[in-house]
Formats: structure tokens, C-alpha cells, sequence
């Protein structure tokens, strides 16, 4: 901010002129300095994310964190089936804003996003296999890991897809360390019977496709080629193969009346994935009474990449503002 400069009236000027710089000056002195700066830092240059390794049982995993000076909160960002932390939750297209995590920096926030195991940067572990427990003790070890770095601090959870799911799981096994628990994309039918694997179930390693990566988004025009591009090619080369996993059916032991924290679910208006349905089944099972549903219009599976990215930010933001340390 720059300094005000006044002029001096000379002794020997004409009285009404001095009387005149006399006035001007003491409006001057009047006004307090006002700082236009907001509270919460603005980001000009997005930097790259910072890369943790967290042992979980003994296996390493990836951990990438966006860090905010005096935040107001920390998130942990869980990604879904296909497509690990970096390219749901960080995806960089020049003259695009599609990162989440540089969203809630915006509002405050620092951030993490994990890479579960054969995701992104964190390898299979012996048994080439991932399952429900196994990915959601996973999140509680993040978790302690990060709440600890953090002087003990709780940790807003935010789960999509299939990571909704996974942090249901590790939020009614453990949610010591969770501040609030943000759900989108939830897609399971808790009354639905998922069959158990056989015992001459194989591993698949299933190549993943560019189809399968431009897939979620699905309303026309609410994202630009240039961004679906962007999106394939980072999900395309963090995981070129597809993971595998096994007893799914761990996923029907999630129980909404032992959820005790607060709870966010958010729909996308055109969502497939997750229909009206399933929400409300979920919603009236909710044993915590502080709980929201929030229906983003004109969104789909991907809603936070795509036009409805501002008010899904700004939902979000204001639900979880009301659980911070």
C-alpha cells in the first residue's frame, strides 16, 4: 500500500490557502489504515503438492499433501475405484481451475490426498489384493498420522465415490480423529447382497482406457474438451492399470447408526452413479443428528471439475467451517 504524500502550505501563503491545506491535512490524518488484503491468503501461482509416505500395517502409502499457514481446517481427500489422488483431486490443465484441493486452499484450507494401495504412488502389497477393511484401516492410519502432525487436531474427511464408502467404513471403526465426514458420489444400496468372492477368484490387472477415464463426465458443456483431455492423460499415467479387489461384500458391514459425526452428503443432480434413493436410505440411517444433503444442480459424478464447481465449494466449505478446531 502506498504512502500518502501531502503538501505543505508555506508560512508565507495567502490565509485561505492555508486554511484550505490546514483542512485537507487533518482529513488526511483522520482516516485509519485499511488492510484490502482478505484474511485468508490468496493463491497466485498453484504450487505442486508435497509428498508424504504414512506405514499402514506395515506398507507404505503415498500421501500428498497442499498446505495452508494457520489453516482453518485439514482435509483428507479418499479417491474412488479407479483413479487414485492426484488426478481427482489435484488435476492442473493450464486456464482451468479443477483442483479441489486449490479450491479449499482458496477458502483456507490445507489439504491431503491419499493414494490407497496399487494406487498412484503406492504400490499392491504382498497379496496384489485391496479390500474394504483393508483400504479403510488404511484411512484410520492417514489419519492418526495426519492429525498427529497436526497438534492433535481432527481431520475433515471428504470421500468420493468409492472412497464415500471406504470412509463410512473407517469413520464407524474409528473416528477419533475425524472432524466431519463429506460424502459424494455415494453409490451403495445398504439393503443390497453383495455375493462373496470365490475361492478361485483371479486377479485381473485390467488395463485401464481413456473411455473409462472420460466416463464421469456426463452433462454436455459442463466442462471443456481441453479439461476431459487433461483428465485422461494424468489418470491415464498415475494408473495404467486397473486395481483389483476382493471380499467387497465387507462394504454391506457399514451401520449409518454407529456414524456419530457430522455427516455431508452431496449428490449430483445428474448422477448415475448415485441416485436419489440410495441417498435417503443412507440420510435417515444417520445416527448423528448434525447432518446435511445437499443436491448440487446441474452436477454430475465429477461435479466439482465442472461448472457447479464454485457453489459445490462453497457448500462444502461452509458445512465443514462449522466443525473446525
Amino acid at each position: 500500500m502506498g504512502q500518502l504524500k501531502l503538501l505543505r502550505s508555506s508560512f508565507y501563503q495567502k490565509p485561505l490557502l492555508c486554511l484550505l491545506c490546514a483542512f485537507c491535512a487533518s482529513c488526511v490524518i483522520s482516516i485509519d489504515p485499511v488492510n484490502t488484503y482478505s484474511d485468508k491468503q490468496t493463491i497466485s501461482v498453484k504450487t505442486s503438492p508435497i509428498r508424504h509416505t504414512v506405514v499402514s500395517d506395515g506398507h507404505p502409502i503415498a500421501l500428498w499433501e497442499k498446505p495452508y499457514q494457520d489453516a482453518e481446517g485439514i482435509i483428507l481427500f479418499v479417491h474412488g475405484r479407479t483413479w487414485s489422488g492426484l488426478p481427482d483431486f489435484d488435476l492442473q490443465v493450464e486456464g482451468e481451475d479443477l483442483s479441489l484441493m486449490d479450491g479449499m486452499l482458496e477458502e483456507g484450507y490445507g489439504s491431503y490426498a491419499v493414494d490407497l494401495r496399487g494406487y498412484g504412488e503406492t504400490p499392491r502389497d504382498s497379496s496384489q489384493w485391496l479390500s474394504p477393511t483393508k483400504a479403510a484401516n488404511d484411512v484410520i492410519a492417514v489419519l492418526a498420522w495426519i492429525s498427529e502432525r497436526h497438534n492433535k487436531q481432527p481431520i475433515h474427511v471428504f470421500g468420493w465415490s468409492y472412497g464415500s464408502v471406504i470412509s463410512l467404513l473407517a469413520s464407524q471403526t474409528d473416528h477419533s480423529n475425524i472432524a466431519s465426514l463429506t460424502l459424494f458420489g455415494f453409490w451403495l444400496d445398504l439393503d443390497s447382497d453383495i455375493p462373496k468372492d470365490t475361492d478361485g477368484k483371479v486377479l485381473e490387472r485390467r488395463i485401464n482406457t481413456a473411455e473409462a477415464a472420460a466416463s464421469d463426465f456426463i452433462v454436455p458443456g459442463s466442462i471443456s474438451q481441453r479439461a476431459i483431455d487433461g483428465y485422461v492423460k494424468a489418470a491415464l499415467a498415475a494408473d495404467p492399470v486397473r486395481v483389483d479387489w476382493r471380499n467387497e461384500y465387507e462394504f454391506l458391514t457399514i451401520d449409518p447408526s454407529r456414524i456419530d459425526v457430522p455427516v455431508l452428503l452431496m449428490q449430483g443432480e445428474f448422477d448415475p452413479i448415485a441416485p436419489t434413493e440410495l441417498q435417503a436410505k443412507l440420510f435417515a440411517r444417520l445416527k448423528t443428528p448434525d447432518k446435511s444433503w445437499v443436491v448440487v444442480s446441474g452436477g454430475d459424478h465429477a461435479a466439482f471439475m465442472e461448472t457447479p464447481r464454485p457453489y459445490f465449494i462453497r457448500a462444502f466449505s461452509d458445512f465443514i467451517d462449522r466443525f473446525n478446531p
